[in-house]
């Protein structure tokens, strides 16, 4: 789950870690207000940024400084609504300007390439970290962190050190990634992600910006994170897989895929893509795993968020018979048809089925007897994934 500026930044407060202050505004009048209140304290200059989960939101027109209250309340009335790369900006944070004399990277992030955590700590600070390694390799330093031992005020040394940080900036910096980590490691993170870390005028060490994606998996022992899912911008077809134990992402192709097991999935959608090459660049809909057990209520429910997109043109159901063998499946996917019927969803695009592994044959022939118009069947992933390539083209 990806936060919210503003999100990440009170998630860095509660560990210690500095930041600007700051408040949500929903509307033009809070923004105003918050100025206000800024003002009283003896803070008259502020910065409005748009809260969506994207990047370039200052090349975009989502960051503005503002003098006044009134400043502040007009730069608010200029962002809220906008659209950043798709996002619609609802809120903006209201947050005091800050007196930058230098600018840094720093992040915390999974690598499972290598199976650790890994830290990237630069000296050139506020543009993209990509930008920075292409231009200049040696200016970003990557420093393995084991999950043993983790990150203390030594080891954090060593990272600001490595990157190249000015002494004036090392202490302050060091006492900020060592609570970074601890942001990483007790919020279940799998990145934390500040871009600029900023050298003060006064000497002070601040993340300015944040960034955190928190690991779904751990849920379960982080149940405050449940009311850190911005609901309002969910995708209906996201939110209602969930309702329904599913594991769906909505992607921006025409066919829609079903399978059971990641792995399997993810090839699926890599067949769908390159296949799709032959018409018109036909790609997945969706990514959908079932799971082991394809009964016909998982299948059913799967298949009525699949053809719920109105952008799906085709349905590739790719089964692989394991612990569920393939007439489990065969008449799950028979039953499910029934069931969507019963539910007055009519299933009139065309589904390829591939069956294939543990009594495959069985579930071919009864998918065989079934005799349902739209259901056809193909021996092979690749021909499968042509195939339903090709009806999708044919159906735009």
């Amino acid at each position: 789950m990806d936060l919210f500026e503003h999100q990440a930044k009170e998630l860095f407060a509660e560990h210690g870690v500095p930041v600007p202050a700051g408040k949500i505004a929903t509307t033009p009048e809070e923004a105003r207000a918050i100025a206000t209140g800024f003002a009283a304290a003896g803070t008259s200059r502020v910065v409005v940024k748009a809260q969506v989960k994207a990047g370039g939101r200052g090349k975009a027109g989502g960051v503005k400084v503002a003098d006044s209250p009134e400043e502040t309340e007009e730069r608010a009335r200029q962002i809220l609504g906008m659209d950043i790369k798709g996002h619609t900006v609802h809120k903006v944070l209201v947050e005091e300007a800050s007196a930058i004399a230098q600018e840094y990277y720093f992040s915390f992030l999974l690598d499972r390439a290598n199976r650790t955590f890994l830290a990237i700590c630069s000296a050139e600070g506020g543009m993209e970290i990509e930008e920075v390694a292409a231009a200049n390799p040696d200016a970003v330093a990557q420093v393995p962190v084991s999950a043993l031992t983790g990150v203390n005020r030594d080891k954090a040394r060593g990272i600001v050190t490595a990157a190249g940080l000015p002494e004036a900036a090392k202490e302050g910096a060091a006492r900020l990634v060592e609570r970074l980590w601890a942001v990483f490691v007790s919020e279940d993170a799998t990145l934390v992600e500040v871009n600029p870390l900023i050298l003060t005028a006064r000497g002070q060490v601040k993340a300015l910006d944040g960034k955190v994606t928190l690991d779904g998996n751990a849920g379960f022992r982080r149940p405050g994170h449940a009311a850190l899912e911005d609901e309002a911008s969910a995708d209906p077809l996201e939110a209602r897989a969930r309702e329904k134990n599913l594991n769906y992402v909505k992607l921006d192709g025409s066919v829609g895929v079903i399978g059971n097991g990641a792995g399997l999935v993810m090839s699926t959608l890599d067949v769908v893509a390159y296949a799709g090459e032959e018409f018109g660049g036909q790609k997945p809909a969706n990514f959908l795993d079932i799971g082991g057990g394809a009964s016909a209520e998982v299948m059913a429910n799967g298949m009525e968020i699949v053809l719920g997109d109105p952008a799906v043109k085709s349905v590739f159901i790719n089964v692989f018979g394991g612990i569920t063998s393939g007439d489990a499946v065969a008449n799950g996917i028979v039953q499910a048809v029934k069931l969507l019927g019963e539910r007055g969803e009519t299933v009139d695009r065309p589904i390829v089925v591939r069956l294939d592994g543990n009594n495959a044959e069985e579930g071919r022939r009864i998918l065989d007897e079934a005799a349902i118009p739209v259901i056809e069947q193909v021996e092979t992933m690749d021909e499968a994934a042509r195939r339903a390539a090709e009806l999708a083209s044919a159906g735009v």
